[in-house]
């Protein structure tokens, strides 16, 4: 927080001064801009202390502060969101590392961040795709409350890949993914065996 002088600590002779309503006053003599803060039982705040004269408003200062830092924070928002975050994945990962990942993931989407889940096989480790659904439908189970599928996994080569946006999720999307991997393997099967007619 932007740290603002005010009252007694405001030095220069003579200001710019604004009042609640935003309404300007003109430049006043420091005293007569003080005198007129206490009436209105309010402070006098330095808002631009390097213009000459210095721009100063008359207002509650704990209002100011609470108001200046909600801007702040609905500034950070607004950069936050469409920006997406990846956490990198493996098929068996332990309970540990998986944890610090869900909980990595929590963190991104309560920020406003998209989350994309990459799972990623390593040489023979695709001959087994569903150990990397499992680890998936973990993590998708686990940050349900965080966030839900926006768009549904998928095999990209070797990496199994979703994303999830901010909003909680309906309670099925474990069973949702796991039904989404016995209908992928047997498009996979289905699509080897025509290749394999078409070979031959």
């Amino acid at each position: 927080m932007k740290f603002y002088r005010l009252n007694q600590q405001i030095r220069a002779p003579l200001l710019r001064v604004i009042d609640q309503e935003g309404k300007q006053l003109g430049v006043l003599k420091r005293d007569e801009a003080l005198a007129k803060a206490q009436a209105a039982e309010v402070d006098l705040v330095e808002l631009a202390p390097n213009a000459n004269p210095p721009v100063c408003k008359i207002v509650d200062y704990k209002k100011f502060v609470y108001l200046e830092g909600k801007k702040q924070r609905d500034a950070r928002k607004k950069t936050r969101v469409g920006g997406t975050k990846e956490l990198r994945l493996g098929p068996f990962m332990s309970e540990n590392d998986l944890h610090v990942r869900i909980e990595r993931g929590k963190e991104f989407l309560k920020q406003g961040y998209k989350l994309r889940l990459a799972v990623k096989f390593a040489g023979r480790q695709i001959t087994h795709p569903e150990f990397g659904w499992q680890v998936l439908n973990k993590i998708i189970k686990a940050l349900e409350d965080f966030g839900r599928v926006e768009r549904a996994a998928k095999f990209e080569g070797k990496i199994l890949a979703t994303t999830l946006t901010p909003g909680k999720a309906p309670h099925q999307s474990g069973a949702g993914q796991a039904k989404n991997y016995e209908q992928t393997k047997n498009n996979q099967s289905g699509s080897e065996t025509l290749q394999s007619n078409q070979n031959g």
